[in-house]
């Protein structure tokens, strides 16, 4: 009973806790005890019996009295409806009978045990205290000013109260300890202090005076008396009860006198003494506590978990979180404390300022866009705010940084007057987006955003830039004539001679010159270009432009320039130094040096043995032969290349050079073989005729003209005379091709292989039937044809339809299929753009088929094709990066990422960025991983799908490292701002899993 009133006692700060106290010293009412066990849990319908039967025997005075107070009591007992009725009546009854002091005490403490005080106080009423011994008196006393205490009625508990305690009994303990707490109420501290002493000097109040005293004081509002009471008990190391307790009160105490450092202390204290919990409206100011005396690590152990809600104490915590993380450098997290706190609106001052603080963090974690949104938002939320001023400052500088290009043109399109600063903003930001525009091969619209970027010439060398790059938009166009006044432009405008766009113009100039045939202002321009970079450590296009000088010198029959401008090229190692070799014996054979051609050749064909130049060489020196009356060796040039590379375009011509040296040593029988091979074989070469004339005669000398009128017929039907209805056809149906009419040309060529099945044009009509159909989106057809080609001897279209057949297989995702055919097509690419195409196909299919280390080696091959074919450096990175994963190559993966995300803020350097974090995650390197994402995503948020994945990856890794409050304010920002519905919803669903 003592520990129940003591813990009612406990009530100081609200009822529920005195109810906890015990009202007695002693245990020996054990029924009693129950039931206020029952009562203390709150088990109200426990104690339910059925009623009690009624009294029907024939009972003497004393059995009857007895039987009916039994029943009385068992009715109270079993909470019958006439139980308290019953009582009262045997009371009332029997009023001499010692019996009845009995009943009304039991029927007292039946109502208060059960906390009807009021009844409890009647009930009592009914027994004459006076006829009871002094400890029973007492207790009486003591619970009828109990109860009127718990009916706050102190005026009328006090009496009874100061009766029960002057008796000296054990309760005396207990009425001293609720006399002093009334006494408190009445301001009678004098009185309060000398009966909670009182009550202390019992050893069950010895250790519990203590903090109910300190909580008095402090709910007074007297903290420097709380303060001076409590501190030197506690110096004094007694073990008090609750003695944590009394840590709160001091630290509540502490924080209202604005004394934070004694404040953190005591809220410590109470923490780690693990024996209660703090309210968050407590946590929220040990927070602040912390966050005062400039702890903030530990200020933040306490805001994120008071900041878990969204109520004032909440959008208050996430304020001051996000303050205390600024002061810890972690942006990452001060980011989404702060717009947690700008979502609500309890307190608008600091919604403001959190939205403001918001943006201001964005710009400073390098998240312009975000940061874009942020002050748009507050600008917009906020016209007369206190930090409009700054905010507009901070646009324009977070205009200038974004990667979201187009909404910063459109923000600064709605201001009416623009600043010079803001003229400065658009003038950069329209250029980058005209940049993203030349990206993606959206020329016209690259155009339009140079142009506005034009509008406002603050920087004069982004002006320069401009001008550049509207010429090569131009070039890339195909409109040379405009590129070149965009181009002119630029060297109109004077910059100083070795400003880099200057040097950059001369490269494009040349090119667009020389596309033009105008080849003595693209000599100019390559020389000058290559004059300013030869002595630079970083050469640009030099290799590429001292080339195409060559040919400048060339076409022009410049052949000392062009020849020396060619071994300039190979002495400096050109990285093209196989192009070099071989025009420099093109020009020396017009030189009439035609050993040196033939040095040049034999260098180029033994050191370069998969150059595109290979079947030129080849070709050039059995011409030279040829010149230089070498038949026999002549013959064997030929040969090579026949035999080597019979898919050439050279094949026709090779015979016919052939032919001719066999010709000329007698050996008629070859000759005529070669002759026959390019009517067999070619029936449409240009030399044909010329192989019909040589094989007439060659026959004649052999004595075999009746073999020529086969051949003759043959020819005739492959070659029809002009206006022959056959040539007619094929030339109708190439013009609808070259239309892109291509239904119409397909059926054409479908007509015409049908109409003249041994067209000497056959392979030709197929390729372009083939490919009219896969135009036209009827793919199925289109592969039909090239599978027909596919049969037909080699040529060069054949070599075109292998290729187109391996991208078809490599699209349906029938990657082992396609292999082979762009295997083939590797090997027999004539351009740099078709051997670019089919290395990247042949990287795509080898990692599809789990040949990882082969996909490594074509996409490093692919790199060294950049810019041949759009985005083949980030696709091959991005495909080696993932092969290097599968080959469980974990650290040279994040080496190929990080290089892919450094240079290339395209779709693949987003998947990338997601797989870098990954990979780090994997590690347990959280840190690394969030700092990846917020370091390197921002120029990455157009590609939506990606840049969620990222965001939910640093939910992911909030979660593993506790950081519940930022995980659940990472998913709430993914769900608010995410476009795309897949991310969405699974940040949707990780956040109902969190909550």
């Amino acid at each position: 009973m003592k520990n129940y009133l003591v813990l009612l006692a406990g009530l100081l700060i609200s009822a529920d806790a005195f109810s906890q106290s015990t009202l007695y010293q002693t245990s020996s009412q054990q029924a009693l005890d129950y039931h206020l066990e029952l009562f203390d849990k709150q088990l109200f319908s426990a104690s339910l019996y059925d009623n009690s039967r009624l009294l029907n025997q024939n009972l003497n005075g004393e059995q009857q009295k007895s039987a009916e107070l039994h029943r009385a009591m068992s009715a109270l007992e079993i909470e019958s409806p006439d139980g308290p009725g019953l009582m009262k009546s045997y009371i009332l009854d029997h009023g001499n009978h010692p019996s009845v002091t009995t009943a009304g005490l039991y029927l007292g403490d039946h109502f208060f045990y059960k906390k009807n005080y009021r009844e409890a106080i009647e009930g009592y009423n009914l027994v004459n205290a006076n006829s009871l011994n002094e400890a029973n008196k007492a207790d009486v006393l003591f619970k009828q000013g109990y109860s009127y205490f718990q009916l706050k009625n102190y005026g009328a508990a006090a009496p009874f109260f100061d009766q029960a305690k002057v008796l000296n009994k054990p309760i005396s303990a207990d009425a001293y300890y609720y006399s002093g707490f009334i006494a408190v109420e009445n301001g009678n501290n004098a009185k309060a202090i000398a009966d909670l002493e009182a009550a202390g000097k019992s050893s069950f109040y010895a250790t519990k005076v203590p903090y109910l005293l300190t909580a008095l004081y402090y709910r007074q509002g007297n903290y420097d008396q709380a303060i001076q009471y409590a501190e030197p008990l506690l110096a004094s190391g007694q073990n008090l009860d609750r003695k944590e307790t009394i840590n709160l009160y001091l630290a509540e105490a502490y924080y209202a006198k604005r004394d934070f450092a004694n404040a953190s202390k005591n809220y410590d204290a109470f923490i780690n003494a693990k024996k209660g919990v703090l309210s968050r409206e407590e946590v929220y100011k040990a927070g602040i506590s912390f966050f005062e005396i400039k702890n903030y690590q530990r200020a933040t152990d306490y805001l994120k978990v008071s900041a878990s809600s969204t109520d004032e104490i909440g959008q208050s915590s996430s304020y001051y979180l996000g303050h205390a993380y600024l002061k810890l450098d972690n942006y990452q997290f001060a980011t989404t404390s702060f717009q947690a706190a700008s979502k609500s609106s309890f307190n608008k001052q600091i919604q403001e300022e959190s939205l403001f603080n918001f943006a201001k963090t964005n710009l400073q974690r390098g998240t312009f866009s975000t940061a874009i949104s942020a002050l748009d938002e507050y600008l917009e939320t906020y016209p007369s705010g206190k930090n409009r001023a700054e905010a507009e400052t901070l646009l324009s500088e977070a205009l200038i940084n974004s990667s979201d290009y187009l909404r910063a043109i459109e923000q600064m399109d709605r201001i009416q007057n623009k600043s010079p600063r803001i003229q400065s903003a658009y003038q950069k930001v329209a250029y980058y987006q005209a940049m993203v525009y030349y990206r993606d091969q959206k020329y016209k619209q690259a155009l339009a955003l140079l142009d506005k970027s034009q509008s406002f010439p603050v920087d004069r060398d982004l002006l320069l830039e401009t001008h550049f790059w509207k010429g090569e938009i131009n070039a890339a166009d195909g409109n040379l004539p405009q590129a070149i006044r965009s181009y002119e432009a630029l060297r109109a405008s004077n910059p100083a001679s070795a400003h880099p766009y200057l040097i950059k113009t001369h490269y494009g100039l040349g090119y667009a010159y020389f596309n033009s045939q105008n080849y003595p202002k693209a000599e100019e321009q390559f020389r000058l270009y290559t004059e300013k970079l030869r002595g630079n450590s970083e050469k640009q296009y030099y290799d590429d432009a001292l080339l195409r000088l060559g040919d400048s010198y060339y076409v022009q029959k410049k052949f000392a320039d062009a020849s020396a401008t060619f071994q300039r090229a190979i002495t400096e190692s050109n990285s093209v130094m196989d192009y070099a070799f071989y025009r420099l014996a093109v020009v020396q054979n017009f030189q009439s040096q035609n050993n040196q051609a033939l040095s040049n050749l034999d260098r180029l064909i033994s050191g370069f043995s998969s150059s595109l130049y290979i079947e030129d060489a080849l070709f050039l020196r059995g011409q030279i032969y040829l010149e230089e009356v070498r038949y026999s060796e002549a013959s064997r040039a030929f040969t090579e290349l026949i035999s080597g590379r019979p898919n050439s375009p050279f094949i026709p011509y090779a015979l016919e050079s052939r032919a001719v040296a066999n010709f000329s040593t007698q050996n008629y029988d070859q000759t005529i073989a070669d002759y026959k091979a390019i009517l067999d074989n070619h029936p449409n070469a240009e030399n044909s005729e010329t192989a019909l004339k040589g094989l007439q005669e060659t026959l004649a000398l052999q004595g075999r003209s009746a073999e020529f009128g086969d051949y003759l017929a043959r020819y005739k039907g492959a070659n029809p005379g002009t206006g022959n209805v056959q040539s007619l056809e094929f030339e109708a149906a190439k013009s609808l091709y070259f239309d892109k009419n291509f239904i119409q040309a397909a059926r054409a060529f479908e007509n015409y292989l049908r109409s003249y099945p041994k067209s000497g044009q056959r392979a030709d009509a197929l390729y372009f039937a083939g490919d009219s159909y896969m135009q036209a989106g009827d793919q199925e057809r289109g592969l039909g044809f090239f599978r027909q080609l596919e049969k037909e001897p080699s040529s060069p279209q054949r070599v075109r339809a292998m290729q187109k057949i391996g991208v078809i297989e490599l699209e349906r995702g029938n990657y082992a299929a396609a292999i082979p055919y762009l295997e083939t097509a590797a090997q027999n690419a004539r351009s740099k753009v078709e051997e670019a195409e089919a290395v990247q196909g042949l990287m795509i299919a080898n990692f599809a088929t789990r040949k990882y280390q082969q996909s490594i080696t074509y996409a490093e091959k692919l790199m060294t094709l950049d810019g041949i074919i759009p985005e083949s450096t980030p696709k091959a990175l991005l495909t080696k990066a993932k092969a290097q994963r599968e080959m469980n190559q974990k650290a040279q993966a994040e080496v190929t990422l990080q290089n892919l995300v450094n240079n290339h803020k395209t779709i693949q350097g987003a998947e990338g960025l997601y797989l870098l974090a990954l990979s780090f995650q994997e590690r347990s390197d959280f840190a690394k991983s969030n700092d990846s994402i917020f370091d390197f995503s921002s120029p990455f948020a157009d590609y939506d799908y990606w840049y969620g994945k990222m965001f939910l990856l640093l939910a992911d890794n909030y979660q593993k490292t506790g950081e519940d409050f930022q995980a659940k304010a990472t998913l709430e920002s993914i769900v608010q701002r995410s476009t795309n519905a897949e991310i969405k919803a699974e940040a949707q669903a990780k956040l109902r899993s969190l909550n």
